[in-house]
């Protein structure tokens, strides 16, 4: 076969591939600016750099020690409704968790050493019975904002972590879940179950107080302070998984390697 027949051959095959439909690979250009992508890779969306704490992991507790059972991402994940029973159970892990116990053993510390509520008196009975009362709010409390009122209002007791957006847009995001609620249909409303559940439980607490220290305004106080401690509290639910984040980073970056030098007298005494 002469060289003629050779190319008419090879220029026959190229022509039957073409039409059959077979891919060939163009020459790339060497010289050109665009990234070169293969057909079979898939292009991945691109993520906003805004949303990556968004999935930020959410510690079940706070400082390894205060309890953060009700606090979620606002993923899709997470919006379905709870049952009733997850809801009571919410409620129990907030008053029987040990940090609730020793907590109100530090309020009632602090409030015999302030003489608060001073018609108890002093000595280790009037401790006793601050402390009692310290227990008795903390089981009102969690059952009626968490359990009986989300129940009776079908509303989410949990704290929906934004984790997305510019700080201040994200404080006054957490601050403003102080009045604003989730249906369990995943819809806004106002923060029946907290508002009215702290105020109940304030009310409560005239059954067990001293008859002399049982005063409207006094409730009415407590109240108001306890809405601005919901406040703080919820900033510590929205932003404690970016700090556990920033951690676990600085726990994972490499340390630089040592330079093995010979002439090193680290090296030598390591090497003896």
């Amino acid at each position: 076969m002469n060289k003629r027949s050779i190319n008419c051959a090879v220029c026959l095959a190229f022509l039957t591939l073409l039409s059959m439909g077979m891919p060939v690979r163009a020459q790339e250009n060497p010289d050109s600016p665009e990234p070169k992508i293969a057909a079979d890779q898939p292009i991945l969306p691109k993520t906003d750099a805004r949303d990556q704490d968004a999935n930020d992991e959410v510690p079940k507790r706070i400082f390894w020690i205060i309890p953060n059972f009700m606090t979620a991402n606002d993923q899709p994940e997470n919006n379905g409704p709870l049952t009733p029973n997850q809801k009571y159970n919410i409620a129990w892990h907030q008053f029987w968790d040990y940090s609730a116990h020793f907590g109100n053993l530090i309020q009632a510390s602090i409030s015999q050493a302030a003489n608060a509520i001073p018609h108890y008196g002093q000595g280790w009975g009037a401790f006793g019975k601050r402390y009692l009362a310290q227990e008795a709010d903390q089981f009102t409390g969690s059952m009626l904002i968490y359990g009986v009122l989300p129940n009776m209002l079908h509303q989410d007791p949990r704290y929906f972590r934004k984790g997305r957006g510019s700080k201040w847009s994200r404080i006054a995001y957490a601050a403003s879940r102080v009045v604003i609620a989730r249906t369990d249909s995943g819809k806004p409303t106002f923060n029946a179950s907290t508002v009215f559940g702290q105020l109940g439980q304030a009310s409560i607490s005239m059954l067990y107080y001293p008859k002399q220290d049982r005063e409207i305004s006094g409730i009415l106080t407590g109240w108001g302070i306890n809405q601005c401690y919901n406040i703080g509290w919820n900033q510590l639910k929205e932003w404690t998984p970016d700090l556990g984040a920033v951690l676990k980073r600085h726990a994972k970056k490499p340390k630089q390697n040592q330079i093995n030098d010979a002439r090193s007298p680290i090296t030598a005494s390591v090497s003896n």
